[in-house]
């Protein structure tokens, strides 16, 4: 087994192992949580947080401590990225709702402290992303989050969960916003594999749940819909047309990208945790 900068790889016959268990120990460690009680989720289903909460304050570089050991934590758990972010948003005047939040993030850790991603073997290279957003979660400025996640086989290599840089006036337009972001960074992955000798001949699919917004990237006749979004984000369609990028419907059930949009119920956060290819058998 390597140890790199609180990072665990584990080389085994069927393929690799990678994990921050040790890491994610100390942190728990650090914040007196060694013994607390697990929890299932890293976030509660439903919670809304404020910048402009009435609670008692916290010390600030204690919560950024934290939150930062958190940051770090993401590289190997996708699955606590949506949370860390959440709490991310409150460092300047953290309350103790915001620090509540935090530290169920450390009770989630506690219950799954050896899970980490497992990379099998595989001569699939097709690359294929998965992209979601939420719309006007965020209760202060009513800005929308965009996640995606891209695969090579059957674990996820590369994610994202990131509040939007506009306020959006429709679902159909957050989503929109966030498949842009996804197909930039599709773009960006065919380049990389292509140099390391793994060329994307066909289109790079990404996964979308919102039929309203797969048009909208294929057909400009929804000018009237569209007209007020930023030019930078018509850049899908250009995508689309030259046909290095195909948008392509997915159930909601089945978007692996809302993990990274919102709070899940119990049932939803494991599926998809499971569908990232994270898990503690070794």
């Amino acid at each position: 087994m390597a140890y790199y900068l609180g990072v665990e790889v584990k080389q085994l016959e069927d393929g690799v192992f990678i994990t921050q268990e040790h890491y994610a120990k100390e942190i728990l460690k650090k914040f007196k949580m060694e013994d607390c009680k697990p929890i299932n989720t890293p976030v509660e289903c439903g919670v809304k947080l404020s910048k402009n909460d009435k609670e008692e304050k916290v010390d600030p570089t204690l919560y950024k401590s934290l939150v930062g050991s958190l940051r770090y934590l993401t590289c190997t758990r996708p699955d606590i990225l949506y949370a860390t972010g959440l709490v991310s948003h409150y460092m300047e005047n953290p309350t103790t709702t915001h620090f509540k939040a935090a530290k169920r993030i450390l009770r989630y850790l506690r219950g799954t402290i050896d899970y980490g991603l497992f990379y099998s073997h595989t001569n699939d290279y097709k690359l294929v992303g998965y992209s979601d957003s939420d719309w006007a979660g965020d209760n202060d400025d009513r800005k929308s989050t965009s996640g995606y996640v891209f695969y090579m086989g059957d674990t996820a290599f590369t994610w994202m969960s990131k509040k939007q840089p506009i306020v959006t006036l429709s679902t159909c337009e957050a989503e929109y916003v966030a498949a842009t972001f996804s197909v930039c960074h599709a773009v960006w992955l065919r380049s990389l594999l292509a140099e390391l000798g793994w060329s994307q001949k066909e289109p790079t699919t990404i996964c979308v749940d919102n039929k309203s917004a797969i048009a909208l990237s294929k057909n400009p006749v929804f000018h009237n819909r569209s007209k007020h979004i930023d030019t930078r984000f018509q850049y899908i369609r250009e995508c689309v047309a030259n046909q290095e990028i195909q948008v392509e419907y997915v159930k909601s059930q089945d978007q692996v990208a809302d993990i990274f949009t919102k709070p899940l119920k119990h049932e939803d956060f494991i599926k998809i945790r499971t569908l990232l290819g994270m898990t503690n058998q070794v």
